[in-house]
């Protein structure tokens, strides 16, 4: 019996302003690629979300990172706004080389605002569709967008504004799935997936 096919969920331009959600402690399952989309969404109702501000130095950033076994931080103005989001791929990577080039500076003047991804940048998923969608489906969604992380929102009952609801990361995902994902590139990443996914 053939399988029905994984579909790619609509992201959208992120335009309106983003709000952190209060967080409660949930515990991680065992999925498999058809299993609900949420059982592998880092719900940010139930985990705390680790934050940067957009100044500090990217070596900083990273050590946060390392203290927090985290490979994205979101990134905050003074003002505790969400202004972009930094992973561990955009520290380690060759962006930090290529703006100490551009800018004559050396790496430890390099701030996260410097390299992150803008908020202007980030397409963003709605709560609404993963409530409907499958792991596989996230896995798709990755993979189109080339990405290792989506983000997930939601509108804000009591506001204008989105709220930030959660965090998928294919690490976790492959975790999750029993496989272990490095995180030294997408492509490699989705081809172990994908041998999950589609077993021969």
């Amino acid at each position: 019996m053939a399988m029905n096919p994984f579909r790619k969920l609509t992201t959208q331009p992120l335009t309106d302003a983003l709000t952190l959600l209060p967080h409660h402690r949930r515990r991680d399952r065992t999925i498999r690629s058809d299993s609900p989309a949420l059982e592998v969404m880092t719900d940010l109702a139930q985990t705390r979300l680790i934050t940067v501000h957009a100044e500090t130095s990217i070596d900083d950033a990273l050590t946060l990172m390392i203290q927090a076994a985290v490979r994205l931080l979101m990134v905050v103005n003074e003002r505790q706004q969400i202004v972009g989001l930094v992973t561990s791929r955009d520290l380690n990577g060759e962006k930090p080389i290529h703006y100490a080039s551009r800018e004559r500076v050396t790496r430890d003047a390099i701030r996260v605002a410097d390299i992150m991804v803008r908020k202007a940048q980030m397409e963003v998923l709605q709560l609404g569709d993963v409530e409907l969608a499958r792991v596989g489906d996230i896995i798709q969604t990755l993979r189109a967008s080339a990405r290792q992380h989506a983000v997930v929102v939601e509108p804000n009952p009591g506001g204008d504004e989105l709220l930030l609801r959660g965090l998928f990361s294919i690490t976790q995902i492959g975790r999750q799935l029993g496989i272990e994902i490095e995180p030294s590139g997408a492509v490699q990443s989705f081809a172990e997936l994908e041998s999950v996914l589609n077993p021969s």
